[in-house]
């Protein structure tokens, strides 16, 4: 009788799951950033985006330069600056390198570091099976070594030592990985101390004549040129005044500068003012700030008696254009020619001189530019100009520059022809006013700034150089000793005593060891045969 079983056909196996598009895409975007190649590629990028920054003036820097270059280049200062070209390191796309080069960096080291502490934690390997196929082998002239005595020749050289069955395995120096790793958290500490600095910190740029009545106090108002870090307003500045007392200079024949010192009076809050000198390589310390020589230049002081006999004196600065210190610049006098009668003062009556400041005038014209840029023969060539000066429309204009839309607009006209003045000597307008050149005051440059990040920086470059070093010099390598039977044709290492006939035999036993070096390491040779006759020398002792 047969019996027909009943076969159940097995369940269809469900269809294989198809992977998230999205999530893989984003693991593997991420282990693409990750990578050590990207983040070399992001550092070489960072460095070449950091060259318009050192090529073309800097806004936070100084402006004066940016307006230049504008008024220099009409058609190209708009193309550049839409892309950032003028702030550079504040741009989108820098930050946008910075931050990405940061967060590679971070996701490289992390799993890096988590391998290298397991390693260290990890017993050297046991040795591999044939120690003479390693590039260093040699056989020792004691057969019978003791592992426990060879263990601690390795270890007073500093070798990690673990004894396994009569078999010593030994290795030294994770420094290059440690270095390795120590750089680049270092790296990682002045791509932070940079950001922290941008973040925390702020500067002011600062023209500051000397004498007592152009002191300045540090406000936002005091300054030219002011940026603040995104936390950081105006009430964190800390409060100290500056008084230039006394600039000292000196120059080789050749025209170029040897010496600048420049002193100074600071009234910081809570103590007494002092006196204080700094130059341009050593900046001046403050509670809060450090303020560093930019340059300096010199600001003619003009004195102007108008038509009615009311005298009014002008410290004006006239900005450097060449190495011998010509200066050009603009001395105002809008509240001039007032009716001493209503108080009434006409606009069109203002008065300004627009000249060029020469310390050392050429003997004969033109003279247009300083021969020397110490004071040997100082002149001033003034053009004086009356109207409106267009100060009360409100509408913002450089103080070192005549206002030009007047002058085209014929608000302000041009009065005779340019004097060339001494110090001392005076120059009498058509309408019976005067203009004297009194002399000259002395004025410096000023960048004002504070940076938090500073010595977050200072502190990890150091680490860096350190941590190069250690990867440089550092030569991980691996060593084994291992007693076994004794094949034929085993050769002996060099410099090593061949084993006797006895001790080649089958059935006798040899003492082995082999060594690896885990990087390229050209004196590793050496290190073994050394480390092969310490040994030897250790167990002829016993």
């Amino acid at each position: 009788m047969s019996v027909v079983e009943d076969r159940v056909a097995p369940p269809a196996a469900p269809p294989p799951r198809r992977p998230n598009r999205v999530l893989a895409l984003l693991r593997n975007s991420w282990r693409q950033l990750t990578s050590m190649r990207t983040a070399l590629v992001l550092l070489f990028l960072l460095a070449v985006a950091a060259i318009p920054g050192s090529i073309l003036p800097q806004r936070d820097v100084n402006i004066e330069n940016v307006e230049a270059y504008r008024r220099a280049n009409p058609d190209l200062y708009p193309i550049i600056d839409r892309l950032g070209g003028f702030d550079v390191f504040a741009s989108p796309w820098f930050s946008a390198i910075y931050v990405l080069l940061f967060v590679s960096l971070i996701g490289c080291i992390v799993p890096r570091l988590r391998d290298h502490v397991r390693a260290l934690r990890a017993a050297p390997p046991a040795a591999p099976r044939r120690l003479d196929r390693l590039p260093q082998h040699a056989v020792l002239a004691a057969p019978a070594a003791d592992p426990a005595r060879i263990a601690a020749v390795l270890r007073k050289r500093r070798w990690r030592v673990v004894v396994r069955d009569g078999e010593v395995s030994a290795e030294k120096s994770h420094l290059k990985e440690t270095g390795n790793l120590i750089f680049h958290f270092a790296l990682i500490g002045v791509l932070f101390g940079v950001a922290f600095g941008s973040w925390y910190g702020w500067h002011g740029n600062r023209l500051l004549v000397a004498g007592p009545d152009t002191a300045f106090c540090n406000n936002l108002q005091q300054y030219a040129e002011t940026g603040l870090g995104p936390r950081v307003d105006a009430a964190d500045l800390p409060p100290f005044c500056l008084e230039l007392t006394d600039f000292d200079a000196r120059f080789r024949d050749t025209g170029q500068p040897s010496y600048f010192q420049a002193s100074a009076r600071v009234d910081e809050a809570g103590g007494d003012p002092r006196d204080v000198e700094f130059s341009v390589n050593s900046p001046l310390r403050l509670d809060g700030a450090n303020a560093y020589l930019l340059g300096h230049g010199y600001a003619p002081v003009i004195r102007y008696t108008d038509r009615l006999g009311r005298a009014q004196t002008s410290v004006a600065p006239f900005l450097t254009t060449d190495g011998n210190l010509t200066g050009e610049g603009v001395a105002a006098f809008p509240d001039v020619n007032i009716d001493p009668a209503t108080g009434d003062r006409d606009p069109d009556q203002q008065m300004a001189f627009e000249g060029i400041y020469l310390p050392t005038a050429p003997d004969a014209p033109p003279y247009v530019r300083s021969v020397f840029p110490a004071e040997r023969s100082p002149a001033l060539m003034l053009i004086a100009y009356r109207g409106n000066l267009g100060l009360d429309a409100g509408i913002p204009s450089s103080v070192y520059v005549l206002d030009q839309r007047q002058v085209e607009a014929g608000k302000l006209k041009q009065v005779g022809e340019a004097k060339l003045m001494r110090p001392g000597e005076s120059w009498t307008l058509d309408d019976g006013s005067t203009v004297e050149f009194v002399g000259t005051r002395e004025f410096i440059t000023l960048s004002v700034r504070y940076d938090p990040g500073e010595r977050i920086v200072l502190v990890s470059s150091i680490v860096m150089l350190a941590g190069l070093m250690m990867s440089i010099f550092g030569k991980r390598r691996r060593i084994w000793f291992r007693t076994g039977p004794a094949r034929a044709g085993t050769p002996a290492a060099a410099g090593t005593e061949a084993p006797t006939t006895a001790s080649t035999t089958g059935g006798s036993s040899l003492m082995e060891a082999g060594g690896l070096p885990r990087t390229d390491y050209s004196g590793f040779a050496d290190e073994f045969k050394q480390l092969v006759a310490a040994v030897e020398r250790s167990e002829g002792k016993s």
